[in-house]
């Protein structure tokens, strides 16, 4: 891995290093010519796609593109796109069928307030997917969300946890999505991964970001939902990517984020060191919250090579200065499971 930066200039050379592909990476992809991204409108989607195409694939993203500039943005990256509405058969059996598969589209924001879009983006069109890439490899976005809580002192669930959610359409959907690759893959012998992954860190979004957004404007902190694990973007991307190489027919899950459980409260206090500000804090901390054990990942995949202190420093200086965010925040605090 390069040399950590102190600090982020622009977001040009953020996304220049969350997308320099790795010597492992490479290595895993070897063989790999061609790479499709379903979904690649969303807010990890660019960077993988980019972080693929630089490790010399050719990469397809697809996606509605309603976001103004971001199809010319890829297209400048060497990605192909193809614009597709997922939840429309016959436009999503229009597309080529690329060997390899990855699967990042779905619907979490608004979901208690459309729950039938919800069920249809996290159910259904991944019941399509699986049916339509049945001779491909697919590596499935998932979310920690489809766990019940942990208890904060112990290390998270782990894959053999049986996913048993708590209320809510957005998490029970999810386990709906990973049952739909499950059984398109048992019915036609797609390999692929179940990726449930936890906090993907950006300067643009993520906990870290919010956290000390709330901090630097003196707004309250609500610790609720007290503990989380966080990886770096570029990380999960990576690791995402490696799973193509990492498939297991029947698919399987596997839970990917950083091996710390953090305190919320923690983070608080440490964006208030960095500001020079005292951080107000609300609410109680929970006994148990939304918490992942990475054993398996690191033993197939390696430790998180971008420790919780750069990700902090780096995290303060872009809200410091006030540089732009993607103004989607991440609702960490919420255990109702109404997003």
């Amino acid at each position: 891995m390069r040399t950590l930066p102190t600090r982020f200039a622009d977001v040009e050379e953020l996304e220049d290093f969350m997308t320099h592909p790795s010597a492992e990476l490479e290595r895993d992809l070897f063989g790999i010519d061609e790479i499709m991204v379903l979904g690649v409108g969303g807010k990890m989607g660019p960077t993988l796609a980019r972080m693929a195409r630089r490790a010399g694939k050719r990469v397809i993203g697809v996606a509605r593109f309603s976001e103004r500039g971001l199809r010319e943005k890829l297209t400048a990256w060497g990605i192909e796109c193809i614009a597709c509405d997922l939840l429309e058969r016959a436009s999503l059996e229009r597309l080529p069928r690329a060997k390899n598969v990855v699967f990042m589209a779905g619907h979490k924001f608004g979901a208690a307030g459309n729950p039938s879009l919800t069920w249809a983006m996290n159910v259904g069109v991944p019941f399509m997917v699986a049916e339509t890439f049945r001779d491909s490899r697919i590596v499935a976005f998932s979310t920690a969300c489809v766990y019940p809580y942990a208890a904060v002192s112990g290390r998270g669930a782990d894959e053999s946890v049986a996913t048993t959610p708590p209320p809510g359409d957005y998490a029970t959907s999810c386990v709906g999505r990973e049952q739909a690759f499950l059984f398109g893959s048992q019915r036609y012998g797609t390999p692929g991964r179940l990726m449930r992954l936890e906090y993907a860190i950006d300067m643009r979004y993520g906990v870290l970001h919010d956290v000390a957004a709330k901090v630097f404007a003196g707004q309250p902190v609500d610790v609720s939902m007290g503990h989380v694990n966080v990886l770096w973007q570029g990380e999960a991307n990576e690791q995402a990517l490696r799973l193509l190489a990492h498939c297991t027919t029947p698919t399987s899950p596997i839970n990917v984020s950083g091996a710390e459980v953090i305190s919320v409260r923690s983070l608080a206090q440490e964006f208030g060191k960095r500001f020079g500000k005292q951080p107000s804090i609300t609410g109680k901390e929970a006994p148990t919250a939304w918490l992942v054990d990475t054993t398996a990942a690191q033993r197939l995949l390696g430790a998180p090579r971008v420790p919780l202190a750069a990700m902090l420093d780096w995290q303060a200086d872009w809200i410091a200065r006030r540089m732009p965010d993607l103004g989607k925040p991440t609702h960490f605090e919420t255990r109702d499971g109404k997003y």
